[in-house]
């Protein structure tokens, strides 16, 4: 998510400010209004804590600029990725929208030239204190939406993400189970869950993406985080039919077969395998950190969270980034008051609600953050600090090409259903992946 993503043709002034310590956004004072001016927001956290985070920041952000008011439209992310390119290019569409990263979808859009440069406001709000470089590229193309992590900034990530493992402590301590450190003991784990008549993963590949998750989670054991970020970028003749990715494919399929996954997973949306997770129908689950929310309210059940351990003698990579990314449609006539908005977002306000939420804020929270982190929030916090603080954050690798989403997965539902080998799987995605790079070249 499933899947919550500066000119970077870097001029001298903003290298300069990108290497300087991390400080909160700062404040600008309220756009003058002379009558009521709305500002039509779409956004993706229609889940119910992430969404009151919203709310609260949408009604102190009217108060603290008079005559503005927010009209705000909520759409689960697949439904958002469907609509926004038509919306943006119409003139009544929304002045601000969150817009999935990768080139299919925030490349496309940068293409189509529908979005709007934010480099402008890059050294207004100190944007480049509140972002690192890495995580700035993240939200940045060329002008072109050819080349991504490059170019300009077109978006502000208010939350960060590091896919994991959520377990049931309840079903652990009742079976004697304890957190695996190994990729081997967990896989033992595994064998030893289903054979005390237990799910052990809830699963669900009906909506496609989460099986991009699975794969991925065992992939980024398995390689370097140069290659990943070469085969994201498209550069250093990075190819997808490569052993390890064949080994993560043998291994997933694996899994598949040796049925570890929810009874049914080909028919269970994610939610839905979500809710089997929460109502104690699996031990554990493989998503993002913005799960952590559902898990802390609604439920008896005692949920904790770790990375998918890495294979032993190897260091820990896993999936990782900011969340979905707010942008300002290009031909908005109230770009500053929207910039505003996305200054709000990311503000330390902003961060203290989203970790009150439960969810990992992409900016650091205020040194007199009174945050409980003795929690599942707390372990989710750890874990993207951990891989932040190691270098160690891979990327969602849909995003290589504009139409490597659907490529893998179609290719993952035949290679889970048996219908492919692990070696046709990475041949076949290979072929997407080759044929972008030819047209990138051309």
């Amino acid at each position: 998510m499933k899947k919550f993503r500066l000119s970077i043709i870097f001029v001298l002034s903003f290298a300069l400010i990108l290497s300087a310590c991390t400080t909160p956004a700062v404040e600008t004072p309220p756009e003058e209004t002379s009558e009521e001016t709305t500002l039509v927001v779409w956004d993706q956290f229609y889940r119910d804590e992430e969404s009151k985070v919203i709310e609260t920041l949408n009604a102190e952000f009217e108060t603290a600029h008079p005559g503005v008011k927010i009209e705000r439209e909520t759409k689960v992310l697949a439904d958002l990725q469907m609509t926004v390119k038509l919306a943006l290019g119409e003139t009544d569409g929304p002045d601000v929208a969150q817009v999935n990263q990768g080139r299919s979808d925030m490349g496309a859009l940068v293409e189509g030239g529908l979005l709007l440069p934010l480099d402008d406001y890059i050294a207004t709000y100190s944007w480049g204190n509140v972002f690192s470089s890495s995580v700035a590229s993240r939200n940045s193309f060329t002008p072109d939406g050819k080349t991504f992590g490059q170019g300009s900034l077109f978006g502000v990530s208010p939350t960060a993400e590091v896919v994991g493992v959520f377990y049931n402590k309840g079903i652990f301590q009742d079976n004697g189970w304890s957190v695996p450190t190994t990729f081997e003991d967990f896989e033992t784990l595994l064998a030893e869950i289903k054979g005390a008549g237990i799910t052990p993963i809830s699963f669900g590949s009906l909506d496609g993406w989460n099986a991009i998750h699975e794969f991925s989670a065992i992939q980024h054991l398995l390689v370097s985080l140069d290659y990943i970020n070469n085969l994201t970028y498209g550069v250093n003749n990075a190819t997808f039919d490569t052993p390890e990715n064949q080994q993560a494919a043998q291994i997933l399929s694996d899994w598949a077969k040796a049925g570890y996954f929810s009874e049914g997973y080909a028919g269970i949306g994610y939610d839905d395998s979500n809710n089997l997770f929460k109502s104690g129908q699996g031990a554990m689950t493989i998503t993002g950190s913005w799960f952590a929310p559902e898990l802390m309210t609604g439920t008896d059940q005692e949920f904790g969270f770790f990375l998918l351990p890495g294979f032993s003698g190897k260091a820990t990579m896993a999936i990782g980034g900011v969340g979905v990314p707010f942008a300002i449609r290009k031909t908005t006539e109230h770009a500053d008051l929207a910039a505003e908005y996305l200054n709000w977002m990311i503000s330390p306000r902003a961060a203290e609600l989203w970790a009150q939420a439960g969810m990992v804020p992409a900016m650091s929270l205020p040194e007199d953050s009174k945050i409980e982190t003795d929690n599942l929030f707390g372990e989710t916090l750890l874990a993207w600090d951990t891989i932040n603080k190691n270098n160690a954050v891979g990327h969602y690798i849909d995003w290589a090409t504009p139409t490597f989403y659907d490529t893998l997965v179609s290719e993952l539902q035949k290679l889970l259903g048996g219908i492919t080998t692990p070696a046709d799987f990475t041949a076949a995605v290979e072929v997407d992946y080759s044929n972008y790079l030819l047209e990138k070249s051309q």
